[in-house]
């Protein structure tokens, strides 16, 4: 079984996304870092180059096995990348009220943050946060 490839780093939080692009990334980041610390209680650590992730769970999927971030986010410099909302139930039923998004396998892409509602993020993070490592729930 493969081993995912994105780990925990020990890089800084801080200096990433000062060094994010265009300006609109970097403040739109810095703004997920105080959402999700605020949500979680959590301090953000660097998954791999570009994810900052908060808390961690474990998991065994088909193809391969590891820890993953509960929530995280990645400020890219085509869109937000948010992982972890959509893979419980009840955030799959909420994501719709989000805003304006795209979806990919494991993430959901927002332009700006200034495109959704912030306090459905907010309720998204918050179901995320809380599950627990049961694979059944």
């Amino acid at each position: 079984m493969a081993e995912i490839k994105t780990q925990p780093t020990t890089a800084d939080v801080h200096a990433f996304l000062e060094a994010a692009t265009p300006e609109r990334r970097r403040l739109d980041g810095i703004a997920l870092a105080e959402l999700f610390g605020e949500v979680t209680g959590a301090a953000p650590v660097l998954w791999g180059p570009t994810m900052v992730g908060y808390g961690s769970y474990s998991y065994r999927g088909a193809s391969s096995e590891g820890d993953w971030p509960k929530v995280a986010f990645s400020p890219r410099k085509a869109q937000l990348s948010l992982y972890g909302l959509k893979d419980l139930p009840a955030g799959a039923e909420l994501l719709p009220s989000l805003g304006k998004f795209t979806e990919g396998r494991g993430c959901v892409y927002v332009r700006k943050l200034d495109d959704i509602d912030l306090g459905v993020l907010r309720r998204l993070i918050e179901i995320a946060w809380n599950r627990s490592d049961d694979p059944e729930r």
